[in-house]
């Protein structure tokens, strides 16, 4: 991280839109969709900006929850990471949520006031500066975002994908269409609301003679759960057998 950049930056941006993450001082840069071609032009103009590295869509519901109140092995197994409706664990139509103490009167997730946002980034080769843009779409109903191809032609195709994975518009794009996906794909598989069992399954029909496409019935919403290294919960943990050798004893005398 450059002290000076971060100062300019704040200088001409405003100090609030400027983002510092510590320790490895990453630098982020906050804008609103109104000016974020201006200040893009800006960055590579005048700040030295002019190599464009990556751009992506994030989507934020559910940021901050979490369903595993312990990583700590027990006996007891994981079953409190397979409670509730999170991710994976929803049929199509159904929706999201991070509860994990009952699977009764489920509630959503509740929704952020900004759910989608793009993430840009950029390198300046002449001062050896890395940053980070993020804009906020205005509306999550129908997330649009300028499109800076007009700037760097190569965020072309990941433009592309982030409306193909997110649903985010580009306005702007000269050939926004899906890249991933198959063209008559439903919905965008990397919003946090689109089940990973997703929403048709294709088998080929001997009577028809042709590919069909019909509702997902063969699958069922899974767990998936991170492999942590740690104590085998199969079996109890050390302090769990002292304990139990200790009530043993007690219970002989």
């Amino acid at each position: 991280m450059s002290a000076s950049l971060v100062e300019a930056l704040g200088a001409r941006f405003g100090v609030d839109a400027v983002k510092v993450a510590q320790p490895r001082g990453e630098v982020t840069l906050d804008l609103s969709p109104d000016g974020w071609l201006s200040a893009a032009t800006e960055l590579r103009d005048s700040f030295g900006f002019d190599t464009f590295i990556d751009l992506c869509g994030v989507d934020y519901l559910g940021y901050g929850n979490d369903e595993w109140d312990s990583t700590e092995a027990s006996w007891h197994g994981f079953g409190r990471g397979a409670e509730g409706y999170g991710p994976g664990r929803f049929n199509w139509g159904e929706e999201p949520s991070h509860q994990a103490s009952t699977t009764i009167g489920i509630a959503p997730d509740q929704r952020p006031t900004r759910r989608f946002a793009v993430v840009l980034q950029l390198l300046s080769i002449r001062n050896n500066q890395r940053l980070t843009l993020r804009c906020f779409a205005p509306d999550d109903g129908l997330p649009v975002v300028p499109s800076v191809t007009g700037i760097w032609r190569g965020a072309d195709w990941f433009e592309r994908e982030a409306f193909d994975l997110y649903g985010v518009i580009f306005d702007g794009h000269p050939d926004l269409r899906r890249i991933l996906t198959d063209y008559g794909f439903i919905g965008h598989p990397f919003r946090k609301d689109f089940p990973l069992i997703g929403n048709v399954e294709v088998h080929y029909d001997a009577e028809r003679k042709r590919v069909v496409y019909a509702p997902v019935t063969s699958v069922s919403p899974r767990v998936g759960v991170a492999r942590v290294i740690r104590d085998d919960s199969r079996f109890p943990t050390a302090e769990e057998e002292a304990t139990h050798r200790i009530l043993d004893r007690e219970t002989r005398r």
